[in-house]
């Protein structure tokens, strides 16, 4: 599913075309009124579509390409599956895909799941010597057997464009403007900047503590500056009374794992949502047998935001598109 980001006025009558005049520019719907029956009941929402920001940071990732082409440089990204799990299979191929597209230099090292501890380390360490790769990703979850945490403190910190490294993790809470951010979060806050919402001063609630997105989120928005200067509440699992939690935010940040779990009772009329979550879930009566949903049931809470990201189409498409800046940051510093 592919969404324009547009702000919705008004659905008192049926359209008799899938276009809307915005301002000066004419955007076409890719998600009918009839698809997104939470829609109908909100008359100023606006629909955060990832899909068309993502589209936006990839051309400016162009820009940047071309300018270090006449300096003779070419971003390089490694990436290193180790295993056979389809999901990360399909995710690798994704971004060696989108390198490929843009004229970066990849590598795609895909590796059997009987690989040891030693020898993945032993191709981390080449990459790491590699001067024609600026950044290096070894995608998650990894085998059992294989020391996730002891592999990303092993890439080197000039490369680690997954933002996972210690000394990554240091520079984010000391606001050091040289290290990487995880591109999930880092996704969110450019989604948050480019649809204008406010965040110095709002109360924001993370829904997740993990080190991939609930910490350096919590992390992005306290920082100072655009995107940032937010009152920020981390809320887990073991959170008490979390509705009354949640109620008081003005952004909700969901990234908790587990379907639709945010409900209508979950947020305050007028809040924000950004639904990190991609969970499949079973769905017999369509021609797949499922359906991709995020952790917020949006048809209960669409109608009582001001603004929501979708999905598929929202925050997804964002973390691949940071990647691919990432990494480019990643070669302006080497």
């Amino acid at each position: 599913m592919s969404e324009f980001f547009f702000e919705v006025r008004t659905f008192a009558a049926p359209m008799k075309s899938n276009a809307r005049q915005v301002g000066a520019v004419t955007e076409s719907f890719r998600v009918g009124i009839d698809s997104q029956p939470a829609l109908r009941h909100q008359s100023h929402m606006k629909l955060i579509s990832g899909t068309a920001v993502a589209e936006k940071v990839i051309e400016e990732c162009r820009r940047e390409i071309a300018e270090l082409a006449t300096a003779g440089k070419k971003p390089g990204l490694a990436v290193v599956l180790v295993g056979d799990d389809p999901a990360s299979r399909a995710y690798v191929r994704s971004k060696d895909k989108k390198c490929r597209d843009l004229g970066l230099h990849s590598v795609k090292l895909e590796l059997p799941a009987s690989t040891t501890q030693e020898e993945l380390l032993a191709h981390v360490q080449s990459l790491n010597n590699d001067p024609t790769i600026h950044g290096i990703l070894v995608q998650s979850p990894p085998p059992p057997h294989i020391d996730e945490a002891a592999i990303v403190r092993a890439i080197d910190p000039a490369k680690d464009v997954d933002g996972f490294h210690p000394i990554n993790v240091a520079k984010l809470a000391l606001e050091d403007s040289s290290g990487f951010v995880p591109c999930t979060p880092l996704g969110c806050q450019r989604l948050l900047i480019d649809a204008g919402i406010e965040t110095k001063g709002a109360n924001v609630v993370v829904l997740g503590r993990s080190m991939i997105v609930g910490k350096p989120m919590a992390l992005l928005l306290m920082a100072k500056g655009i995107g940032g200067d937010a009152t920020v509440t981390v809320a887990h699992s073991r959170t008490k009374d979390l509705p009354s939690i949640t109620r008081q935010a003005d952004i909700i940040i969901a990234a908790i794992g587990r379907p639709e779990f945010l409900k209508a009772e979950h947020v305050r009329e007028g809040a924000v949502v950004i639904d990190v979550g991609i969970n499949r879930v079973e769905a017999p009566d369509t021609a797949k047998g499922y359906k991709l949903v995020g952790d917020v049931a949006f048809d209960e809470v669409a109608p009582k935001c001001s603004a929501i990201t979708p999905v598929p189409g929202g925050v997804g498409p964002m973390t691949i598109a940071m990647l691919m800046a990432n990494t480019i940051k990643a070669c302006k510093q080497s």
